[in-house]
């Protein structure tokens, strides 16, 4: 909610400043004050009350007070729209802003009804009504199980990498979840590199169905089954096929963290297409780096040679 109304008090005030409207002349110390409302409203469950319900009574009125001024500024720049779409001859820019403006409004209104129902009426939302960025709606809700990392936001991307560690394959995972994409990703990567035989999976791309079609489209696979196992899983995760896929699963995690450490922690494009190109052109940079950390080594190995020979 904070960043709809920082955003609609800085539009408005562009659109009065120039249009010779003063009543926003101060919107920098109303973006101020809505944030020291935002801070006080985060800061109230962090403190040790005396109780729980001290607790809640002192989240429950600083929310209302966020809300409540919130709600003000709203009010404000619909009147001061109102004012403007009634006297002044818009342009082109100056229609693009106040739909801009209105978006915004929307999202601030959405949040305010939200805060209500979460913090004052005590119900729990749902995934599916909540927008983590409202300058990059895409974003979600990453949910990694991890000891230090439980959660992250920001978007999932499936890759699949060789012995050689290049990246042959990825896909930006647009709310898919890991099962839908085993099949697709192996038949993919079949296509372009038909000596392409087996392939190790996370335990999150299982499903009955995909070990099944997998095994029409490769030779071999590791597709480890979630929860107990019976006594055919047994069978199948101790052959010497699954067993030689699953020692080269290691690999792909130094993927990941290299990606990571070369840009793709963070994606400064946006929009999907802009996310969707700088996960391509990260992958890309990622395989050239390789092919240099190869090359390096191999010059490495000469020049020790070298030394060597003249040594003798």
């Amino acid at each position: 909610m904070f960043d709809a109304a920082r955003k609609v008090i800085q539009l408005v005030a562009q659109l009065s400043d120039k249009f010779n409207i003063t009543d926003w002349r101060q919107y920098q110390h109303n973006i101020k004050t809505i944030k020291k409302h935002y801070r006080k409203a985060q800061q109230s469950k962090r403190g040790k009350k005396r109780n729980e319900e001290q607790q809640v009574q002192q989240t429950q009125e600083a929310h209302k007070a966020y809300i409540e001024i919130a709600d003000s500024f709203f009010g404000k720049a619909i009147q001061t729209i109102d004012y403007i779409n009634e006297h002044q001859t818009l342009s082109i820019i100056d229609t693009a802003k106040l739909l801009e403006i209105d978006d915004y409004l929307k999202h601030g209104a959405r949040q305010i009804d939200q805060i209500k129902r979460r913090v004052l009426q005590g119900e729990v939302i749902p995934n599916k009504e909540k927008t983590y960025s409202l300058f990059e709606p895409h974003t979600e809700w990453i949910c990694k199980g991890k000891l230090g990392v439980p959660v992250e936001l920001g978007v999932k991307v499936c890759i699949v990498e060789d012995k050689d560690q290049f990246i042959l394959h990825h896909e930006v995972m647009w709310k898919q979840t890991d099962d839908k994409l085993t099949v697709s990703m192996a038949k993919a990567t079949k296509q372009k590199y038909p000596n392409l035989h087996s392939i190790s999976y996370d335990k999150g791309f299982y499903s009955k169905g995909n070990r099944e079609q997998l095994s029409e489209i490769l030779d071999a696979f590791a597709l480890p089954k979630k929860g107990k196992l019976s006594e055919a899983d047994k069978s199948i995760q101790s052959s010497d096929n699954y067993i030689k896929a699953k020692q080269k699963h290691s690999a792909v995690e130094s993927a990941i963290n290299a990606l990571d450490n070369h840009g793709l922690d963070r994606c400064p494009d946006h929009g999907k297409l802009g996310l969707e190109r700088y996960v391509a052109i990260a992958i890309v940079s990622r395989n050239i780096q390789r092919i240099g950390s190869i090359l390096q080594k191999r010059e490495q190995r000469l020049l020790i040679l070298r030394e060597r020979r003249a040594r003798l």
